[in-house]
Order: structure tokens, then sequence, then C-alpha cells
């Protein structure tokens, strides 16, 4: 596995981590403790050094589950987790108040069975915290060797500027994808501007991208995509198309439509390194198969043009999410 660097910090993480996320939330009901411990091993073992959680994915479980994973190798990857939700949970509204942080800081260290937080990324943007007292908060872990990094999620331009400016932000973690265009706008140039590096979660669309899901899915009732508009029937249909161009430039590569999506991702900036998700070992291995693949100027010109004329249909998050992104 091919290595990349974050931030000017230079942080140094396998071109593609894991999100652990849907092992414990969002994506139906949890894989067996074992088994989600035996899938983090495999990726390990698979050349992944960056994986990625959160207090709130559980709440909380999915901490234990990669502390547990990650102890017999701890020192030779990096970990990154989150705070900023109250107790843990995102319904309840943002908290990054400097006490809270602290105290996320001291259960999620128990939680990993470690002694250090890698990467310490902000969820989401509090309104009702100044980004400084947050970037200082973060400054004063990293300070008493709790912390490594500092990272921010969701965030928008003057917040990430501001915060870099008390400590610099050594990554920002958002959705990016081949159906989640909009950070090229103003995100990606001023992390460039700043070194910044960029962490694309969901960089498969949520699983749309691998063109495993069709309007006759149904999920569990569980799953956080029976709440998001992008996946409503409707859309699904309407956003069709886009999945079945991937799949043809795929199959003219002789590779799959995931690989595609991920080798897009990658090929866009050296800094950038997404963490797809999955439950299932043939997905991983078909997901880190991506790091090799390399997409010329032409195909990545091809790729573009032929979805110019493609208008992605659909909201990524549910109105009540949607007001925490961006600030």
């Amino acid at each position: 596995m091919q290595k990349r660097k974050l931030g000017k910090r230079a942080l140094e993480v396998s071109a593609i981590g894991l999100g652990c996320m849907g092992l414990s939330y969002a994506y139906g009901q949890p894989v067996d403790r074992q088994q989600g411990i035996a899938l983090i091993r495999a990726a390990f073992d698979r050349g992944v050094t960056f994986f990625d959680t959160a207090e709130a994915y559980g709440p909380f479980t999915n901490e234990e589950l990669v502390g547990e994973a990650l102890a017999p190798m701890r020192d030779r990857v990096v970990i990154a987790t989150k705070f900023g939700f109250k107790n843990a949970r995102a319904l309840e509204g943002v908290d990054s108040r400097p006490e809270h942080i602290r105290e996320v800081a001291e259960a999620s260290l128990k939680r990993l069975r470690t002694d250090r937080i890698d990467l310490f990324y902000q969820h989401r943007v509090d309104p009702d915290v100044p980004i400084e007292d947050v970037a200082g908060t973060v400054k004063e872990l990293i300070q008493l060797g709790k912390v490594g990094h500092f990272g921010m999620s969701e965030a928008g331009v003057p917040s990430i500027r501001r915060a870099h400016a008390v400590q610099p932000v050594t990554a920002l973690q958002s959705e990016y994808s081949l159906w989640w265009r909009e950070p090229e706008k103003e995100i990606l140039p001023l992390l460039e501007a700043l070194d910044i590096g960029f962490v694309p979660f969901s960089p498969l669309g949520r699983g749309f991208l691998t063109g495993a899901i069709s309007t006759t899915t149904r999920f569990e009732n569980s799953d956080f995509r029976n709440t998001l508009p992008r996946f409503s029937e409707e859309n699904r249909k309407a956003n069709q198309g886009l999945v079945d161009l991937l799949g043809q430039i795929a199959a003219r590569k002789r590779q799959t439509p995931a690989q595609i999506a991920l080798a897009w991702l990658l090929a866009q900036k050296p800094w950038i390194v997404p963490i797809p998700g999955t439950t299932k070992l043939h997905r991983l291995e078909e997901n880190l198969a991506a790091a090799s693949i390399e997409l010329t100027g032409e195909d990545l010109r091809s790729i573009d043009a032929a979805l110019s004329n493609i208008t992605v249909q659909g909201e990524r998050y549910p109105a009540s999410l949607q007001q925490n992104v961006g600030r």
C-alpha cells in the first residue's frame, strides 16, 4: 500500500484508510464484534494504517471496537476520532465547549486503549463557541501529548481559516466523490493554499457508486440512508445514469465501479486520502486495490466530460443535519 502525507505537519498514512463507522452504526445492524475486529485487522494486514472512528458512532461502541482491534499494532497505525456533539448524538445538536472537548478526549483515550489520539477532529462546527477557543483547546491537548494533530469536519472556509491561525489544521474531513463535487469550488483551493490534507468520507456515495444499490433496494429500518433525500426511490432512479456511466468506464478499464471512483479521488490531489467503509472482506480488498490503479490525464478528462451532463438529484442530508454543514 502506498503512503500519503496529510498537511504541512506531514502526518503519514496509507493512501486509502478505513472508515469504521459502518461496523457499528448508521447502516443497519452492527456487525458481530469479533467480525468487526477481524475486518479491521485484515485491513491492517493489507497495508491500511489509517483508521477513522468517532464517539458518536454507536455512540461509543465503535471507538471501543477500534481500540480493541488495533491494540496489538497501536504504534504502527494512525487513529482518528472526533468530538463535538451533545451526548455523542448528532440529533441532539453540537457542543464544542472547551470543557466538553477535554471530557471527550479523556473518554476516547480510554475507549481506544491508547495514550494519545493521533488526529482529533471537530465533528461539526459549533456556532455558539468561537472556533479560536476550539482550536486553542485542541492545541493545549497537543501540548499535553494527548493529541497529535487537529482536524475539522464539514467546516466552511472562514472557520477553517480562523482555526488554522490558532492551531494548524492537519486535515479536513468532508464528503467528496463523483456524486458530490462541491468541495472543488472553494474547499480544495483553500486546503492547497494552507497545506491541509483532505480526507473524503463516503467516497463511494454511501454505497451508491458501487452499483449495488438500485430503486428496488430496501434498507433496514435502522439504516441512516432511509432519512437521506438522495436515497429516496425517486432520486435513486434519477441518479442511476451516473452509476451506469461509471460502470461503462470501469468496464473499459477492466476495473469495478468502486475502484474507478476511488482511483478518481486519489488522482485529484496527492494529499487526498479517502476512507471507504465496508463490513465485507471482499469489498475491503476491492477498495484497497484502487490504490494501484493509475488514471491518465486522458482518463480523467474523459470522466469529467462524461459526467458534465449529469446532475445528481437530492440533497445529501435532511434539513436537521444540513444546518451543521459548511459553517
